[in-house]
């Protein structure tokens, strides 16, 4: 064994460099605009070689629903949540400008005709690139959402914990 000393300073820098950055999201809102951000942020994060993790938490759960899936909940009024809040990806409305869903048909037809890549497109480039998808527990209860209407691809049912245990790791991370 030398006799050098390892400089801590240098050895954080080198065990920092091995590792890769990380960036986490927290999908709050079920907007079709602000969650297609959340998606274009995590897949050009995940393009870039960072580690990406996307919490959907509230009205974010909405983008990972399966389309046209009502939810399981046993009483009236989380029957009522799920009955006003279909979800999926192709049914999330703007978040101004909705106008009873005229905007939003509006906004996708301008995002057909530019070849811009709905929220269903950008999610599945975001499952291609190895984005993490963590749903929350917590809200899935109090909503009355149940673990078979979201997509299969849902990586991790997790709480809060699970959360900050990735964001203390992160370098970025968004609330959406």
């Amino acid at each position: 064994m030398s006799g050098a000393k390892l400089d801590p300073q240098v050895a954080l820098a080198e065990l920092q460099a091995s590792k890769p950055e990380r960036v986490t999201l927290v999908v709050l809102s079920g907007d079709m605009d602000r969650v297609m951000a959340a998606f274009i942020i995590a897949t050009g994060a995940a393009a870039m070689g960072m580690r990406v993790t996307m919490f959907f938490t509230f009205w974010g759960l909405n983008a990972i629903r399966r389309e046209g899936v009502q939810g399981g909940a046993k009483d009236w009024l989380r029957r009522m949540f799920g009955y006003l809040n279909r979800g999926g990806a192709d049914s999330l409305p703007l978040s101004r400008f909705h106008f009873w869903g005229l905007g939003t048909r509006m906004m996708k037809l301008v995002m057909k005709q530019n070849r811009m890549p709905g929220i269903a497109e950008l999610r599945e480039m975001a499952l291609d690139l190895g984005v993490r998808f963590i749903a929350c527990t917590t809200t899935l209860g109090l909503m009355g959402i149940t673990k078979d209407t979201l997509i299969g691809e849902v990586d991790q049912f997790a709480g809060v914990s699970t959360y900050l245990a990735e964001a203390r790791e992160a370098q970025v991370n968004l609330f959406i």
